[in-house]
């Protein structure tokens, strides 16, 4: 049993309503009406450099950000993240877009340091506009050459870049928060090299600023896909970095997902992480469930819609291109509805079966699924006289406990000859009005046992015996008036 205790939302504690402010999507303004009614609390937007200055450091096209998107996102009760990246031709003697900004290594208010110059403008431009957080940059990590290469500077360079952001921005805007480019994990794992975060740290422990300003940031942050149990080790695992070097920084996921090919109004040509819509929304359920467990503070699906693809194009969104919705976006609304307010969280992690608890508060939610391919019928020891059960599709029945428990069948993942079970099956919520008395396991029951449990139950029992009864009552009349 693993336990996370978690501070609860600003929200709540203040005792006023609104969303709960860890559940986010990327780019919610492409479909305003969407992203209110999807409950979120955040929103990641990107602000390229290259597109605000295109032409020099004198340069400013506010219409990159414009004012509209962020009074939509205030009203809505979500905070805007900003992603900086994208250096424009003149600002680097590299590749555009991925180049090293020129005078990096001169002091932040030297106006050669032109990163430094760019910072202070925007972060000092949007505070008042409500925009505080900053992401520098995005996957560092990746390689040139690699699909998502977007830096093609080393480690010792991004080190650099985030210094002068955070030095830069504190001074400008004191509420500032600066948070790591978002890292993938898999793109080191696969490479079988040290992870980006390692090398990014043990790159500043050389600093002999860095302890004094926090390493230069407030939050590391993470981008996990597809593989749903892969989102709570990759968490505890860049927690275990950071507190290698004495570091205990908030975790976000900026962006999670599977991404579907087999949605039948959206077909895509993928070799592998065959994903369906419904499988899309069993990982969303299972990805935030897993993340809060695991101690993310906040995180985000990418993204809300996938504007302007072509056909046939990887279409993340929780709403296809012509803004139809998947089963996705109704799992989204389910998150912000019965995730919000979890104050602690529970990892029960079998063969068979995951569940995660999340304790909110007087307010029990477990959230089951099954992880391998055969339907699993399990026993929770119930909390409270009754409780809600909740499907991916948001459908809702009261369940009765019976002998002070609940049993429910969990259909089994489907699973890939190549992938194997990348997605656990169809995810369910149990909600019960009562804390939890103890974190309390799930009991696998075999088939058999469930058959002869309903068999011998008092209502069939009695059923059985009234239909013997009928029966043994017509044999004996045929006896009589046979003679």
């Amino acid at each position: 049993m693993l336990v996370l205790v978690l501070a609860p939302p600003a929200w709540a504690q203040a005792g006023g309503a609104g969303p709960d402010p860890r559940f986010g999507l990327v780019e919610a303004f492409w479909d305003a009406q969407a992203a209110a009614e999807s409950g979120a609390g955040w929103e990641r937007i990107l602000f390229l450099w290259s597109a605000i200055q295109p032409n020099g450091p004198d340069d400013w096209n506010g219409f990159q950000v414009p004012d509209a998107p962020l009074e939509a996102a205030r009203a809505a009760g979500r905070e805007v993240v900003g992603v900086l990246k994208s250096t424009p031709a003149w600002a680097t003697d590299g590749p555009p877009v991925s180049g090293v900004p020129r005078g990096l290594d001169l002091p932040p208010d030297d106006p050669g340091n032109l990163w430094a110059s760019f910072v202070r403008k925007v972060v000092a431009h949007y505070a008042p506009k409500g925009v505080h957080r900053w992401v520098i940059w995005n996957e560092p990590e990746i390689d040139p050459g690699v699909s998502g290469h977007e830096w093609s500077g080393g480690v010792d360079d991004y080190a650099k870049l985030l210094r002068v952001a955070y030095l830069v921005a504190k001074a400008a805007a004191p509420q500032a928060r600066i948070h790591l480019a978002g890292l993938s994990y898999w793109h080191d794992a696969v490479r079988g090299r040290e992870q980006y975060l390692e090398r990014l740290l043990t790159a500043l422990d050389r600093d002999p600023q860095a302890a004094r300003h926090g390493y230069y940031f407030d939050v590391a942050s993470l981008h996990i896909y597809f593989t749903s149990d892969s989102v709570f080790t990759i968490v505890r695992t860049f927690r275990d970095i950071l507190r290698r070097h004495g570091l205990n920084k908030p975790i976000w996921i900026n962006e999670t997902n599977a991404a579907p090919d087999r949605d039948p109004d959206w077909p895509v040509n993928r070799p592998n992480f065959h994903v369906t819509p419904e499988q899309q929304s069993a990982f969303l359920l299972q990805a935030f469930a897993l993340g809060l467990a695991a101690g993310a503070e906040r995180i985000a699906v990418y993204k809300l819609i996938d504007p302007a693809l072509p056909p046939g194009g990887e279409d993340f969104g929780l709403l296809r291109p012509d803004g139809s919705r998947r089963p996705a976006f109704t799992a989204f609304q389910t998150i912000t509805r019965y995730y919000a307010g979890t104050q602690a969280a529970f990892l029960d992690q079998m063969t068979a079966v995951t569940q995660v608890t999340l304790d909110q508060g007087g307010r029990t939610t477990r959230v089951l699924w099954a992880r391998t391919p055969g339907r699993v019928f399990v026993r929770l020891p119930a909390f409270a006289p009754a409780a809600l059960l909740v499907d991916r599709t948001g459908a809702t029945q009261m369940l009765q406990a019976e002998r002070g428990a609940y049993t429910l069948e969990l259909p089994g993942a489907s699973c890939d000859p190549v992938d194997g079970c990348i997605i656990g099956g169809p995810t369910f919520l149990l909600v019960e009005e009562a804390s939890p008395r103890q974190p309390a396991s799930p009991e696998i029951i075999p088939l058999r046992r469930i058959i002869l449990e309903r068999v011998t139950s008092p209502p069939v029992l009695l059923a059985s015996l009234l239909v013997l009864a009928i029966i043994g009552l017509a044999y004996w009349r045929r006896r009589v008036a046979g003679g």
